[in-house]
């Protein structure tokens, strides 16, 4: 019998599974701990992206243990579509306000009104767009690093990129020109207009991510657990219906019980069928998950007009 077993075999409470679990989010934390002091000890204007999703919120856990509460030097930004989930937005401000951290906040609908982003049609989803806003955001406040909460797990295209990852005067994402990172080594040099895309939990996974939320006892927006929601099935989606996804002629919804992967932009964004209302039996879920968290839930990601590398290359989180 091997030690771990053995050990498994005198107490029933298996601690030494338990403290593994444990080590392992200690290192993601100790790691994103590190990648958030090293931006603020770098650069001059960063800023950090903040949602209101999961992972902004795991990132900014981090950030308040890596500097404390009213203490994080940099700014939170949310480009905001202006069809978000107001459960998600409305946690946003109440935690940016609990963490006493400056919030800005900048709309695509601004961006419209500036002519700067035009839809092809009105129902047409705006989540794209917002690469648009977001380098409007960092002209006007000269952000030299953005803090983002992208996983390589989440999408093959973020599997690909660094953790410090450079920006050209464009705002453009040059996949086959990525600066390597040896030993926690990155060459953060810049010329004029350029910037760093920085992804501290990087090497998480949504696994990582709810034993993260479990073991700190995070709250999150209701969305995240099961609740009863009226959907649709369409291209192997569950499309929530609402006042900007409504039902297409010939289609039939129901109510079921679901819970929300990802949170993003309402026209884009769907549940997944759900019973489980605790952090714990996400966990169980997601071990049994065998579609990524983006493929499952996002409708444009579907398609390879809209594809993530494609995005990421024109100035996408």
């Amino acid at each position: 019998m091997n030690t771990l077993a053995h050990s498994a075999a005198l107490d029933d409470t298996r601690q030494p599974t338990s403290t593994l679990s444990f080590s392992h989010l200690d290192g993601l934390e100790q790691e994103t701990i590190f990648l958030l002091r090293e931006v603020a000890a770098v650069f001059e204007r960063p800023a950090l992206l903040f949602s209101g999703g999961k992972d902004s919120l795991v990132m900014l856990r981090c950030a308040e243990k890596a500097f404390g509460i009213g203490r994080i030097p940099y700014p939170l930004l949310m480009i905001d579509t202006g069809h978000n989930f107001v459960e998600v937005t409305d946690f946003r401000d109440q935690r940016a306000q609990e963490l006493q951290a400056q919030l800005i906040v900048r709309s695509v609908e601004d961006s419209m009104k500036r002519g700067s982003v035009r839809l092809s049609r009105p129902d047409e989803s705006r989540n794209v767009h917002q690469s648009v806003t977001l380098l409007e955001a960092i002209e006007e406040f000269k952000f030299d690093a953005l803090i983002g909460g992208a996983r390589r797990d989440e999408e093959k295209a973020r599997a690909k990129e660094r953790i410090f990852s450079h920006r050209d005067s464009f705002g453009t994402w040059q996949p086959k020109s990525q600066r390597p990172e040896l030993w926690t080594l990155f060459n953060t040099r810049l010329q004029p207009g350029e910037h760093f895309r920085v992804f501290p939990i990087s090497n998480w996974t949504e696994l990582d991510v709810w034993q993260y939320i479990e073991r700190e006892n995070m709250a999150l927006p209701s969305l995240y657990y099961a609740h009863q929601r009226e959907v649709v099935n369409r291209r192997g989606l569950l499309v929530p219906v609402t006042a900007l996804t409504p039902l297409k002629p010939g289609e039939t919804s129901h109510q079921e019980s679901v819970r929300f992967r990802t949170v993003g932009d309402i026209t884009c964004t769907c549940p997944v069928a759900s019973h489980a209302t605790t952090p714990q039996q996400i966990v169980i879920e997601t071990l049994s998950a065998d579609v990524s968290e983006r493929g499952a839930t996002r409708m444009d990601d579907q398609t390879s007009e809209a594809s993530m590398e494609k995005r990421k290359k024109d100035g996408y989180f």
